[in-house]
């Protein structure tokens, strides 16, 4: 059912938005707080520089996956209802992976990249359906409060450590997701479906006929792994270059702030172009200036290095959730190319933490894994300068 924001109340205007605001407040701290305490998390449990990479990655999986599902999912419970769902499904795995089992650390980290998965697909498609004039804005919205958890908990899930422990740490969390479950519950009383009926196999066969929707994909994929290879990974590297883990979590904390920019201003600016290319060569070259940056030796051009790859990775994330919403003619659609980009993208983005670790230990050094990070920059490039020309899934491709 479309419904757009002009058809309800004043107060039910302002309850969704703060609903939107607390999902996307929700949809990066369990995957922000695990780098600053990859060191604790190490010394506590004996894992690997593979496995610790493995903390960030299956949540991943669990977006690749559920993704896909998450329109037969809505189907089934309407949207409003599978979003109080989401929230408590996350909270139940923030408590379960802090368990004192290394089992029920992986087991809890993956109901997190579920829970999270079904929050990243239905936002575009909300913005789609209830704010079909406002795209840029409401994206730039959600999109910022996604930055925004991302830098509260980055920094200061170390501090927290120090005197709550790393599970501790992790645990705080759990009181968001259960406030963003509070604030949606009163919108599922009511269940909003799409209009027409959700085939995965139909949308899946759209997918591999599209052009369009390779290249939204490819460029969610593409910049999805370089944001949680540097998320995992940042302190890692600069505590190997001399830096404290406390330099560490707040180098990473200053990414995700400044990713709030991105995500603010990219969205908007992007929206009033009459294609997204040129933003695309922009972002580009800001994040091949930040790679180098963080290639040069020592400490002394990190912070700005950070700087500029933190406002890019905000930028292109909420550039690549703008490709959703504009190159889609309804909201069913969107849901469709949300979730089947997402799936594909993150199928990709999932090797990255992971390949990253790998080559450091093969290597025993971070130089030749962020020479990878400017070959993964030239396919984003390609595949967002495709994605960025002005044109509608099955309209003239």
């Amino acid at each position: 059912m479309e419904r757009s924001i002009e058809s309800r109340t004043r107060a039910q205007q302002v309850l969704l938005v703060a609903g939107i605001i607390f999902i996307g407040l929700n949809l990066r701290p369990a995957l922000a707080s695990v780098g600053p305490l990859v060191s604790a998390i190490r010394d506590a449990t004996g894992l690997s520089n593979v496995f610790l990479g493995l903390l960030t990655t299956l949540p991943l999986i669990g977006f690749a996956v559920f993704s896909t599902l998450t329109p037969i999912i809505t189907r089934r419970f309407g949207v409003e209802r599978t979003l109080v769902g989401a929230m408590l499904l996350l909270a139940t795995g923030l408590v379960v992976r802090v368990a004192p089992s290394v089992v029920l650390l992986f087991a809890g980290t993956a109901l997190t990249g579920i829970a999270i998965a079904l929050g990243n697909v239905l936002l575009p498609t909300i913005v789609k359906r209830d704010f079909p004039h406002r795209t840029g804005f409401m994206t730039s919205l959600y999109s910022s409060a996604m930055g925004l958890g991302a830098t509260v908990a980055a920094g200061v899930s170390y501090p927290l450590s120090l005197s709550l422990g790393w599970r501790g740490s992790l645990l705080v969390w759990t009181v968001l997701a259960i406030v963003a479950a509070v604030v949606w519950m009163p919108m599922a009383r009511r269940r909003t479906h799409a209009e027409t009926r959700f085939s995965l196999r139909q949308s899946l066969q759209d997918l591999s006929r599209s052009p369009i929707a390779w290249q939204v994909a490819c460029f969610m994929g593409l910049q999805s792994m370089t944001f949680y290879v540097l998320l995992t990974w940042l302190p890692e590297l600069l505590i190997a270059r001399g830096a404290t883990p406390s330099f560490g979590g707040w180098m990473l904390a200053l990414s995700q702030f400044t990713g709030l920019f991105g995500s603010m201003f990219i969205p908007m600016w992007a929206d009033r172009l009459p294609d997204q290319r040129r933003a695309v060569w922009m972002l580009a070259g800001a994040e091949c200036a930040g790679l180098i940056g963080l290639l040069l030796p020592g400490l002394i051009f990190v912070p700005v290095a950070v700087v500029l790859l933190g406002f890019v990775l905000g930028g292109t994330f909420g550039l690549a959730l703008l490709f959703i919403v504009l190159r889609t003619p309804t909201s069913q659609m969107a849901t469709e190319l949300s979730g089947v980009a997402q799936s594909v993208g993150y199928t990709l983005a999932a090797f990255g933490p992971i390949m990253f670790g790998f080559l450091h230990d093969l290597v025993g050094g971070w130089r030749i894994p962020l020479v990878g990070l400017l070959f993964v920059l030239g396919l984003k490039l390609l595949s967002g300068l495709g994605a960025g020309r002005a044109r509608i899934i099955g309209r003239a491709e």
